[in-house]
């Protein structure tokens, strides 16, 4: 259980990472002026979202089920910091599946938005993170 947790919690970390760099792309990207910034920046997000986030979001996902598995009536019933938990790792999928809409926006030079949206848009899964690791760790109900 304990190898099945740390590779949860590596999965996480990568998941994160890439979560917190995509949308600061497209900061750039909004920003960009000129084609071949443009098009290099479409590579970059293409690549992280296709060959880095989605496979760490699966993996998660995975994992977790994999842990909540050794014991369904303690996750389930009992830890209601869990079902909170589970909501916010909802969100935290919308919001990926949200980036690769972003994604195709760009691909397609249909962005409408100015740089300083994506700075904020930057800044929700932050609270996201802030608030499933104290859930997890606090346990608080």
């Amino acid at each position: 259980m304990l190898w099945v947790k740390a590779f949860h919690i590596i999965a996480v970390i990568t998941w994160f990472a890439a979560i917190f760099y995509l949308p600061r792309l497209f900061v750039y990207h909004a920003a960009a002026e000129d084609t071949v910034s443009r098009e290099r920046f479409k590579i970059m997000e293409r690549k992280l979202y296709r060959g880095i986030m989605t496979p760490s979001m699966i993996i998660v996902l995975a994992l977790g089920a994999w842990l909540i598995s050794y014991s369904p009536r303690y996750y389930f019933i009992e830890s209601h910091w869990m079902h909170a938990k589970l909501a916010l790792v909802a969100l935290l999928i919308v919001y990926h599946f949200y980036c690769g809409h972003l994604l195709t926006i760009f691909r397609d030079d249909k962005n409408q938005r100015s740089h300083v949206f994506y700075r904020w848009f930057n800044e929700i899964p932050v609270f996201m993170l802030i608030a499933i690791v104290i859930l997890v760790v606090v346990k608080p109900f």
